[in-house]
Parts: structure tokens; sequence; C-alpha cells
């Protein structure tokens, strides 16, 4: 990859907004040109405009960088968008009208039937909804491509290879989700210090309908979704980082352990197959001991960007139960939605 994108951020002061910054700031692609947040924030200098909650520094260079408003006239080819759902439905189609693509990381637009809903290791093919987009809503060298739920994608990311090797029929997926999924300053400490909260809101219907668009098939030009039943149940726990899952699977083609540990630990796909800077070398990492992964050893695994597995075994109820772990932050937000714009620039739709 020869040329360098200009970027901007769309929410740069938020939680994700300020991972987006973070990974960004020595990207062998991308340059971060135009921040954008609320009006109370433009015409600041970034580092003045921001709460900064990361453990490393602002880096230096986007330091005085201006916060812009939301309007779409930035100097960029593109925009990643962490937007708060209350405004990124209409702001990023606006962006997108006036010809920026935007990959974004909100909620409001993943189920429309021409956006693609993209994990780049499980649906690259619906890349190919992107010129049905702009010929639908009349746009010219802009569109929309989202990446799912942060808790989606460590579920995705597991169900494609049982999918691929054996078929998947139904999936029970309990959550224990970071509290920085809530943003920030997300859940109050009184409410979640010394305590689980069993609900998150939309959360478990999320779940439920965005992984069947993502292991769907491609047909002409709309999704047909996967012939898979998922049950979530969703909590928020006192944990920083890191979305555990403890996930039961019905198999079409009956597997032992053994063979569905051999399948995900073998797993690779397009990414790994281009070579895209941001995909880990494995998308997967099994671990052997009894107990782990666990949120505070084992997400940081490839820079946040694998899905760590283990306790894979048989399940009484269903077919193969098993733990997985993922980044909410990287691989569940601003990760997810950098590697989907290199594998869109990679196939030259950037």
């Amino acid at each position: 990859m020869k040329k360098r994108y200009r970027v901007g951020i769309l929410g740069a002061t938020g939680a994700v907004g300020q991972k987006f910054m973070q990974l960004l700031a020595e990207h062998p692609w991308f340059e971060i040109s135009a921040v954008a947040a609320s009006e109370r924030s433009a015409g600041k200098p970034y580092a003045e405009a921001v709460r900064w909650k990361l453990p490393a520094p602002i880096p230096a260079r986007l330091r005085e960088l201006e916060v812009r408003n939301l309007t779409p006239d930035l100097d960029c080819d593109f925009v990643f968008s962490a937007l708060d759902s209350s405004v990124a439905g209409s702001a990023e189609e606006a962006f997108a009208r006036a010809g920026y693509p935007v990959i974004s990381n909100s909620k409001n637009h993943r189920m429309d039937d021409d956006v693609p809903l993209l994990v780049p290791e499980a649906n690259p093919e619906h890349c190919e909804l992107i010129p049905i987009q702009k010929q639908r809503r009349g746009f010219d060298r802009g569109f929309i491509v989202t990446n799912p739920n942060c808790a989606v994608v460590g579920l995705v990311m597991v169900l494609k290879p049982l999918q691929d090797a054996f078929g998947v029929e139904a999936v029970s997926v309990t959550t224990l989700q970071a509290i920085s999924g809530a943003g920030y300053p997300g859940v109050p400490a009184a409410d979640i210090v010394e305590n689980v909260i069993p609900y998150i809101e939309d959360e478990e219907e999320k779940i439920e309908t965005e992984p069947r668009k993502i292991l769907g098939t491609l047909e002409g030009s709309a999704v047909r979704p996967a012939g898979v039943t998922i049950s979530a149940q969703c909590h928020r726990v006192p944990v920083v980082d890191g979305h555990l899952e403890a996930v039961s699977v019905r198999l079409r083609t009956k597997a032992s352990p053994a063979e569905v540990s051999e399948a995900l630990r073998s797993f690779s796909a397009e990414p790994q197959r281009l070579g895209l800077p941001s995909a880990p070398a494995r998308p997967i990492l099994v671990r052997e001991e009894r107990d782990r992964p666990q949120p505070r050893f084992d997400r940081d695994t490839a820079e946040g960007m694998a899905v760590v597995v283990g306790r894979i075994r048989s399940c009484p109820v269903l077919d193969i139960r098993l733990t997985l772990l993922s980044h909410n932050l990287v691989r569940g937000a601003a990760g997810a939605a950098v590697l989907n714009a290199e594998l869109l620039a990679q196939k030259r739709f950037l």
C-alpha cells in the first residue's frame, strides 16, 4: 500500500474516539488530518477539548489539532465515526452524501439492508453491498460501512470457523461485559462496585440479530441472514476492559472438543492473507489452561485484536461450550473499524 490516506475522526473526544486517536497515531497507511466533535468542543485544540482517559498520553502531534464541528467539510479522504447513537444516524448520512466514505462504530446503520455490517475475517464479500448502497441512495464517492456491537465481534469470530467446518444451528451466550463498553462517564460507581448488573439496554437484541446478518449469504443485492437461533443474556461487571462470553453451540455436524479446538486454532481468513496492518497473525488464540481466558491477562493479546478462547468442552444441553474474551475498545470498536478501513483500502473501495 503506497498511498497514505488522510483520516477524519467524528466523535474524537469520546472513549472510542480516543482509542481511534491512539491506534492511528503511528498507522502505516492512515494519517489523522481532522477531528470533529460537539459544538462545546469545536474551536479548541484537541488536548484542551478532551478528557483523556487512556493510560498512554495523547500522541504529541495530535495535541494541537483543532476540533471541528460535525459538518461535512473536513480536509480528509474518509472518516471514522465514534459518534453517540443520538447523533450518528443523520451525521453519518450527511457525510456519506457529501462524498466521504464513513467507517462507523455506531449502531444506527448496522441493520440497513444496503450497509455492510463487516467483520473482515467473517464476511469480506459483503463489501459488494457498497455499489448497491451508492446507487440506491444517490451517493457519489461516499458510503457507509459499520462494524458490529462490541460483544458481537468476538462471538462472530468464533462462530465463523465453526460454521465453515461443522455448521451452526443454535447459540446460547451469556456475556460479562466491561464498564468501558458503556463509554464515559458510563456506569456510576455506586451501581457497579461490588455488583453485577444483569441488564444492558438493547444489548441482547443486538447480539441475537447482528451475527445472523454477518454470517449470512450475499445474494444479489441483499444479505440472506444465517439460519442460526441465538439466545443472549448480558451483564455489566466491574472490569475495566474486556468482554468475557460463555457460549454453548449446537452444531449441524457433531464434533468433538478436540475437533472444535483445531478448527478455531487453525482459522485464518482474508485479513491474514492480505497482510493487513491491524490483522493479528492468529485471529483466534486457544488456551488450554482450565481458568483462562481472563480479562486482566488476555485482553491485550495481539495488541487487543485477537479473540482468546478457552474451556472448550462438551455441552449436555447443546453440543459444545466454551469461553471467549475480546477487547471491547480494540477488537470490539476502534480496532474493528480500522481493520475494516484497511480491507476497504486494499480492495480499492476508498
